[in-house]
């Protein structure tokens, strides 16, 4: 039969292909934009502890004590006998003193920022054979700790003991001592020149303690 409206019939698979085709065609003419990026890996990332560790040595360098000899770094605290700041029993006389030198040394990783040095009391004994009947040798020698041209303590063995711990940055005028840094100290003990026989045959003893924190 003749098509009485003129027009010519197009199949639907053939329409569908059109559809497809313009679509993807627009598709492909759509534009592209680029992305700018920047990054910054952080491979390495520790956190650790150093050290802090004080080392005294005579001034001959023959004898040295670690802080770290009493137990190892976990207490940090040992005892050094063998370093006699006062320059033992017989050292002095009615007209002398005895001066010894020390150096306190940071041997640890980290830098010292506070640096105290705590006596402690001061006592009289006998020593062995006669003995004077003094009580009071304690007041009458004076001990003076200095390091170059700066006085850490100037004044009796007894006042030094009574005047609990001393900032000994402050009186060298540094804010740290730094690690691998020393500071020398010379120490002088000298007896009151006015002591008679009452004060032979009599002995002081008495503890200093040099302490770093960071």
């Amino acid at each position: 039969m003749a098509n009485t409206t003129g027009r010519r019939k197009v199949s639907m698979p053939i329409l569908l292909a059109a559809g497809v085709s313009s679509l993807t065609l627009a598709f492909g003419m759509t534009p592209s934009f680029a992305a700018f990026t920047a990054s910054v890996n952080n491979s390495l990332n520790n956190a650790g502890t150093g050290t802090l560790v004080m080392q005294e040595t005579n001034s001959g360098g023959t004898i040295t004590c670690l802080s770290t000899d009493g137990g190892g770094i976990s207490s940090n605290v040992a005892t050094c006998s063998t370093i006699n700041k006062y320059g033992g029993n017989l050292s002095l006389n009615a007209n002398g003193s005895s001066v010894t030198v020390t150096n306190i040394k940071n041997v640890g990783t980290i830098d010292a920022s506070q640096f105290a040095l705590t006596p402690g009391a001061c006592v009289q004994s006998v020593q062995a054979g006669v003995s004077g009947s003094a009580t009071d040798l304690c007041s009458k020698i004076t001990i003076t700790i200095a390091s170059g041209s700066h006085t850490v303590f100037s004044g009796t063995a007894a006042a030094f003991g009574l005047g609990g711990p001393i900032d000994v940055l402050s009186k060298l005028g540094i804010a740290t001592l730094t690690s691998g840094s020393q500071a020398t100290f010379t120490i002088t003990a000298k007896i009151d020149p006015s002591v008679g026989n009452t004060y032979q045959g009599l002995q002081i003893a008495q503890p200093i303690t040099w302490a770093f924190s960071a």
